[in-house]
């Protein structure tokens, strides 16, 4: 069972496209630890379990087990919660430049569904 959490632990993060680096930040520990942890080489504890499900909002039943969805249904406020704290860190400039990239995906979103 412990390869089976890894591997999830894997596609968990790859599902939200992020990289080890990243992902460790998010969760407050090393990334040679957490190499380690994905590796197989240190187990999967439950502080890091917990950490997983509170950042990045994935079922804990799901990362346990692999039954169910890998994330739980508040991940919208979790990516939301996450989009802001960097926001917040860029300059009018560059937020400025956010908001309009986000306009932009979401017209390309319309028009695609529109010729679907």
């Amino acid at each position: 069972m412990v390869k089976k959490i890894q591997v999830r632990l894997v596609a968990v993060r790859e599902s939200l496209g992020i990289t080890q680096k990243d992902f460790c930040g998010g969760i407050y520990i090393s990334q040679s630890y957490y190499a380690q942890v994905e590796g197989g080489k240190r187990p999967v504890n439950d502080r890091i379990i917990a950490l997983v499900c509170s950042q990045y909002g994935v079922s804990k039943d799901y990362l346990l087990t692999g039954k169910g969805n890998m994330f739980s249904d508040n991940l919208a406020d979790i990516q939301l919660q996450q989009l802001t704290e960097i926001f917040n860190e860029l300059e009018p400039p560059f937020r400025d430049y956010i908001i309009l990239q986000i306009k932009q995906l979401l017209e390309a979103q319309k028009k695609s569904k529109n010729t679907q």
